[in-house]
């Protein structure tokens, strides 16, 4: 099967990669030619890099690269059996481009968006044959990250479904079913990890560089929440916390900061801009976290126990089932361990009762428990996974 993809940047160019190295012709469009140019270069490089460390042979890396064919107009995804639009996060944008794309293609060819945030149901709403719309989240970089987020909307066919899920499994990818509602499984569970962070410091527990160190050497995750935003940028992750907010009807478990927010409106969006939580500049001063294991144990629980708590509504709420909840987390952030399989090693009970703790400190509903664990710890059970 030809597949198309849509957009030229490290996300669209990134799937292109991963679907010429799985063995399909691929057609890369993208309305700027010189985001094309970059597409083209970035490839070369990254296939150099996989020859020299032997990962790939010159001829294969050759092959890859011929596979992918660049364009700047949609016309050229004709004879596409499917064509996954990674473009910029406007549903407007995204409306008007499937409906162009569904009278350039097959009545079979499968329309699929990488949106990470929007609503699948709406895309698809743009379309004569909603039915073979279909949400593929994929994960930056594309080619290193294992998840894919396979999102039917309430309008896609079980067909066009098992299709979707075959396809991207034969790419070795590690995919998960999840319900379209915001955030999908990963960026609605990780939510609290930014949020209770920038909480935490806006109360003066700690500051960035203490939490950062509490959440790495005693959690074990491979980034401090601050590291991680300034990684992503303070302009992307409050737009995704204020989409998350606005689309859950100001459920108040994602309310974003104004920590967050003057950092974005400052212009210190992270290591792209040289200044975020930290300064990135060659000169600056390291930030060095305070050592208090005691500390660091309250910081790690507090933040942990609301991903579990929402981990398990996940589950509740039939977003996905408790197996793809761990492995979308573990496989899509990185997390060292699945919330779910972790609830099980603190215990339920324990997990409810700090949740309870907070609770009644804050009378603040973020901090509600979800039905499900209520009900898990009632009947003593816990997770099969």
């Amino acid at each position: 099967m030809k597949i198309g993809v849509l957009g030229a940047g490290s996300m669209g160019s990134g799937i292109a990669q991963v679907a010429a190295q799985a063995g399909h012709q691929v057609v890369l469009v993208d309305k700027n030619e010189e985001q094309l140019a970059n597409a083209k270069s970035k490839l070369a490089k990254v296939m150099a890099r996989l020859v020299e460390k032997a990962k790939l042979t010159a001829d294969e890396a050759e092959a890859i690269q011929a596979r992918i064919m660049y364009g700047s107009n949609m016309a050229n995804f004709k004879g596409c059996g499917m064509v996954i639009e990674a473009i910029v996060e406007n549903l407007a944008i995204k409306q008007q481009v499937f409906a162009e794309l569904e009278g350039l293609l097959d009545q079979d060819a499968i329309l699929a968006s990488n949106t990470s945030s929007l609503s699948i149901a709406s895309i698809a709403a743009s379309c004569k044959n909603a039915e073979r719309v279909i949400g593929v989240h994929f994960f930056n970089p594309a080619p290193l990250m294992p998840l894919v987020e396979i999102i039917p909307a309430v309008q896609t066919s079980a067909k066009i479904l098992a299709e979707t899920k075959a396809m991207v499994d034969s790419w070795k990818k590690v995919t998960v079913v999840a319900k379209d509602t915001p955030g999908f499984i990963v960026n609605r569970v990780a939510r609290p990890f930014y949020g209770e962070a920038l909480k935490i410091y806006e109360e003066g527990v700690a500051d960035f560089a203490t939490i950062d160190w509490a959440m790495t050497a005693l959690g074990g995750f491979r980034m401090g929440p601050f590291t991680l935003m300034d990684y992503i940028g303070n302009d992307i992750n409050y737009t995704v916390t204020e989409t998350v907010f606005t689309a859950f009807y100001f459920d108040p478990r994602y309310r974003p900061s104004f920590t967050q927010k003057r950092h974005a409106e400052a212009g210190w969006f992270g290591r792209k801009s040289g200044r975020g939580y930290y300064d990135y500049a060659e000169d600056a001063v390291k930030a060095e976290p305070n050592k208090n294991e005691v500390l660091g144990n309250q910081i790690l629980k507090r933040i942990l126990v609301l991903l579990i708590n929402e981990a398990i509504d996940a589950v509740f709420l039939n977003i996905a089932s408790a197996k793809d909840v761990d492995l979308a987390m573990t496989k899509g952030v990185n997390y060292p361990k699945g919330l779910l399989a972790w609830a099980n090693e603190i215990g339920l009970a324990n997990v409810l009762s700090a949740l309870d703790e907070l609770y009644d400190e804050y009378r603040d509903d973020k901090y509600r428990a979800s039905v499900l664990l209520r009900r898990m710890v009632k009947a003593g059970e816990s997770f099969e996974l």
